[in-house]
């Protein structure tokens, strides 16, 4: 493996206009933190492929990665109301979140510190005045202090001291409530700081889980996360996205050894077509499945007008009445394209409100040959109305598409596309006579920087989640 500490190499780009061109003749000024490009060398070894199948390796990480690092276990909405609870399971730990009395969150672990029986059931959620175990009764409050015993006469070395609930560390962000295991980790501000500062005036505090599906996969948790760092496979596993997707110009960012982002342009062709759209083709094809939704004369191509400037108008327009919100802050590249950033080690986050979309993917169980992965979709709270209640989670197995969970048709499809490449990946990586992959310097950097952290948590680094600078 290759480390931060390599000198930088030649940045290879992409013959085709780069992002920061096509973003930079768009009808509004590119935002600051849009504008800004943070590429780094990281090496060009290849990535073992036991790293995805060795059942040793994979406990490290639960031990060493899961174990110490910031993840997401719910949003607020999941619980609104004091005495609202969920459960949040990473391996074999089971995480208890609940709102008090008090209206502070908390995390517990989930297990009765009498006989150790879950308090509640995996993947459940719901409402309570106190904490209580189904088997013998035991019960504590909210905050997971020790409140009865039934027959304590028989127990008096149990009590509040030594018989609490274990608590788990939490903090809150946009409206997400991120758990750790670690009571030595750092602040949650410090380990996402680069996510805050792009991120913050997104308001995602403001933003309610429209829809919600969880997928098993049969791959290994960073394959599954691999899938959707870059947009290299494009090309061959998405073919329908390249008459307005510019695949190959897309940007990749080194934010921090946690957050990475990539950039990728809409209504734009991509370089591989035979004969690229010409705007007026560019307006029609992506507007396909929603152009009766569309005012005629917002679709007029003015002087010196792009695709791009007509369809950002056009988006701005249909997803303003649909949703009953005003958009009008939105710059251009934050309206059509795909922007995504990936935090360390499950969350990834795409903001653009043409596909809001939010995802978490972690092992399932301790079989580094599982994973799930959850799409959300996270659209903005309706203007003046009350807050809509989230969507349930509708769990699919591997071979069922997400069409069949209610998600669009055309989107689903490239979700399908995306996940059905994995089963036959982690059966290739033992299949394999050559002992790993290898990666593009530039359009694969974020799956290497994947692999750096990773190594950084397992070999102890003292600050896994800062730059080699310290920042």
């Amino acid at each position: 493996m290759n480390d931060m500490s390599l000198p930088p190499a030649t940045v290879a780009r992409a013959p085709s206009a780069s992002t920061q061109e096509i973003l930079h003749r768009d009808g509004r000024p590119v935002p600051p933190s849009y504008a800004r490009e943070d590429y780094r060398f990281l090496g060009d070894a290849d990535i073992p492929f036991a790293r995805y199948i060795d059942q040793a390796f994979f406990d490290r990480e639960m031990r060493d990665v899961w174990g110490r690092t910031w993840q997401w276990a719910c949003r607020e909405e999941h619980i609104p109301e004091a005495g609202d609870w969920i459960v949040y399971d990473i391996g074999d730990t089971s995480v208890l979140v609940v709102r008090g009395n008090d209206n502070v969150v908390r995390a517990h672990i989930n297990s009765c510190t009498h006989r150790g029986t879950k308090i509640f059931d995996s993947g459940a959620s719901g409402s309570t005045r106190e904490l209580r175990c189904r088997f013998h009764g035991w019960t504590w409050d909210l905050a997971g202090e020790l409140k009865r015993v039934p027959s304590h006469w028989d127990a008096p070395h149990a009590c509040a001291a030594t018989h609490n609930l274990a608590s788990v560390r939490v903090a809150l962000w946009g409206g997400f409530v991120f758990i750790n295991l670690d009571d030595g980790a750092p602040p949650l501000e410090d380990y996402l700081a680069p996510l805050i500062a792009h991120c913050d005036r997104y308001l995602f505090e403001n933003r309610y889980i429209e829809s919600h599906i969880e997928k098993e996969l049969n791959c290994n948790w960073k394959a599954a996360l691999e899938a959707f760092l870059e947009n290299y496979h494009t090309q061959e596993t998405h073919p329908q996205l390249l008459p307005a997707n510019a695949d190959e110009a897309t940007q990749y960012d080194i934010l921090s050894p946690i957050v990475t982002r990539f950039i990728t342009a809409n209504g734009v062709s991509s370089p591989h077509l035979a004969q690229a759209l010409d705007e007026e083709m560019l307006i029609e094809t992506s507007l396909v499945g929603a152009r009766d939704m569309v005012d005629p004369a917002l679709l007029k191509v003015g002087p010196g007008e792009t695709a791009r400037v007509v369809l950002v108008r056009v988006m701005r327009d249909i997803l303003g009445r649909v949703y009953r919100a005003d958009f009008s802050d939105y710059s251009d590249t934050e309206v059509i394209d795909v922007n995504h950033f990936y935090a360390f080690p499950s969350m990834m986050l795409l903001p653009g409100l043409s596909l809001p979309a939010l995802y978490r993917i972690r092992p399932l169980g301790n079989d580094p040959n599982k994973s799930l992965f959850e799409l959300i979709m996270l659209r903005e709270c309706p203007s003046g109305g009350p807050r809509p209640e989230p969507a349930e989670p509708i769990r699919i197995t591997e071979t069922q598409s997400y069409a069949e969970a209610g998600l669009d048709p055309f989107l689903a499809e490239i979700y399908d596309q995306d996940t059905l490449n994995l089963r036959a990946q982690q059966e290739g990586f033992r299949t394999s006579r050559k002992p790993g992959q290898t990666l593009l310097n530039y359009q694969e950097v974020r799956v290497r920087q994947l692999h750096l952290t990773v190594d950084r948590y397992l070999e102890g680094v003292s600050r896994p989640w800062a730059n080699d600078a310290g920042e």
